[in-house]
Order: C-alpha cells, then structure tokens, then sequence
C-alpha cells in the first residue's frame, strides 16, 4: 500500500484508527508488541548477549535466546521457523538465503582478524611449501572459505594439497598426533596449537572484513510488530560491548564460567577479534556503499566459485541498518 505524500501524520493515524474500526480489535495483532526468539551457539562474538541476559540487560519476555550446540543447528532452527533469528557467520547467512529462507543483517557481532588462521608445523616456511602436505580444516562452509583463501594466497589449487576433513573439537588431537602438516583453526584451539610448537603462517586479519559474525532475522519478523524486541537485541548487545570495552576484566570474570575459561583466558582469547560498537555497525551496514555489502558480494563469488553456493547471492535486502541505535 502507497500513502500519498499529501496525507498528514494525524490523517494517517486516523486512518489507522479506522482499519481498527473496520477490523475490530483481533485486527490489530499486528500492531501489537511481539517477542523474538533468537538462536545462537557458544562463541566468544555472541558471548555479549549471553552477559546481557545475565545482567539483566536483555529482558526475556522480549527475546529469547535459544542455545544450540553449533551454527548448523542454529541456521537449521531458523529454517524451520522454531528461531525468528540467528547469529551467523555472513557466510552461512548466505548458505541460508540460498537454501530460500530470506533473512536480512541487522547488526554485526564481531570481525574476524586474526582469530581465524592457519598453523603449521615448524618445517613449513612459507605457504607455498604446503605443497604434497596434509592441511586439516573443519568440514564447514566457514572451514572451507578459510581453506581456500590459504590456498589463493599460496598460489596453490586444493589438489596441490592433501585436504583432511576434521571437527573442530578434534582439531588438538589430529595436532598432536601428526595426522595433518597444518591446521586451519580459530580461537581458542588455534592458541592450543601455537602453545604446542605450531606457527601461524595466515590470519583472517589479512582478508579484512570477509569473516564476519552477523546477527540475521528472518524476513517475515521484520515487521512492526517485531520491531521492538529486534532493538532492544541490539541495544543490549552493545550494552553488553560497551561493558567489555569500558570494564574487560569485570566483563571477563563475568563471561568465563559461559565460555568454559579460566577468567585469565578470557581477554587473551578475545585477541584478534574486533567487537564493532554501534557507529562502526552504521559503517559497515548503512549509507550508499556498505563496506559489508562489498564484502558479501566478494564473499558470494568465493563461495560459488568453491562450489559453495549454486549462484551468487543478488544481496537484495541482505543488510538492514533500521534496528540500529539511533543515539549513541
């Protein structure tokens, strides 16, 4: 429905008043306040929603979280209707949009740069020396991208390599067992691994922007109705950030017993992942050219040309900045 310029904001709302009218009043749940359910696993980018639902921050009767033991279980409760929302990598909110669920972004958790990487034995000197060598990598579309980016910058193809497929919670084993050469991994393993004579040789913080963590809702919840719960989501979010900014060893005594660390584990494992705050959010999902729609464009082709996608994505409505705060 278009309404004409020309009409007033107290027409409007008498308009309004009369679809009540007309309807009666069970014709206006649409109008009505509507709690989210939000779907998300452990992980150090989520954990600030978590400390606001502790805190008292997030307010259940508005959203709910609803833990899953991984983001396959995440993006499958999604699918299914049982989640109104999801924390995702931007990757699998891709994977999502494709397997035709329409979701949009409507914030970022945290960049990827440096906790991401790859480790290698101290007998690979450079990435061209992976050549013939046994490189592990989880079986996830995360997994994979972080694979093939390894291999673009070592001028190598994946049959250049012998690529063994292993969970992430397998990854110290295969490690100390010397079932692979190398190991694509991430925070808090990847530390694990370094601390057991490995060496990082690549780190997602020379691929900018590319893993992301993004908070996705589904299309049919980006309503008026919903909108409510979707703000204060976000808000409590960035509360949440701006706690762990302003006091991160308060926040990192609060967050351990989630995160299953030691309270001293917690800051360090933070390191190579950057927590945007709001105005850094404006600037990856807003204005005319969003440094996030560029990067998901790149990311779509990666994807396709790794057979990670059928298509690449249009990126029609793939980033929504409305439930952003708008002081700050």
């Amino acid at each position: 429905m278009i309404i004409s310029q020309a009409i007033t904001r107290r027409r409007f709302v008498t308009y309004l008043a009369g679809l009540a009218f007309t309807y009666g009043l069970s014709g206006c749940t649409w109008l009505k306040d509507r709690p989210v359910t939000i779907a998300l696993n452990s992980w150090l980018g989520y954990e600030p929603l978590f400390l606001a639902r502790r805190e008292g921050w997030l307010q259940d009767r508005q959203v709910g979280l609803l833990q899953t033991a991984s983001a396959t279980e995440s993006m499958q409760v999604l699918r299914e209707g049982r989640a109104d929302g999801a924390a995702l990598t931007l990757d699998e909110a891709l994977k999502v949009r494709a397997a035709g669920t329409p979701v949009s972004v409507v914030m970022v958790f945290d960049i990827s740069a440096g906790a991401d990487m790859l480790v290698v034995g101290p007998d690979i000197r450079q990435l061209s020396d992976l050549k013939g060598r046994v490189v592990g990598f989880e079986t996830s579309a995360l997994g994979a991208l972080m694979l093939a980016e390894v291999l673009y910058a070592a001028g190598l193809s994946r049959t250049d390599i012998k690529p063994f497929a292993v969970n992430i919670d397998k990854h110290q084993q295969a490690w100390k067992h010397r079932q692979v050469d190398a190991m694509v991994t991430y925070e808090p393993v990847a530390g694990q691994l370094l601390s057991d004579g490995g060496v990082k040789l690549f780190d997602s913080g020379q691929i900018p922007n590319t893993i992301v963590d993004v908070l996705v809702m589904r299309g049919d919840v980006l309503d008026f109705s919903h909108a409510r719960a979707i703000r204060h989501a976000v808000a409590a979010h960035f509360m949440a950030v701006n706690h762990f900014n302003s006091n991160p060893y308060d926040a990192a005594y609060r967050m351990a017993d989630h995160l299953g660390l030691s309270a001293a584990d917690v800051l360090p494992a933070f390191k190579g992942i950057i927590l945007p705050d709001e105005r850094n959010n404006y600037r990856l999902l807003d204005g005319v050219a969003p440094e996030l729609l560029r990067s998901a464009g790149r990311l779509s082709k990666l994807m396709r040309e790794n057979r990670l996608l059928a298509e690449e994505d249009s990126l029609v409505d793939l980033l929504n900045p409305a439930y952003l705060p708008k002081d700050f």
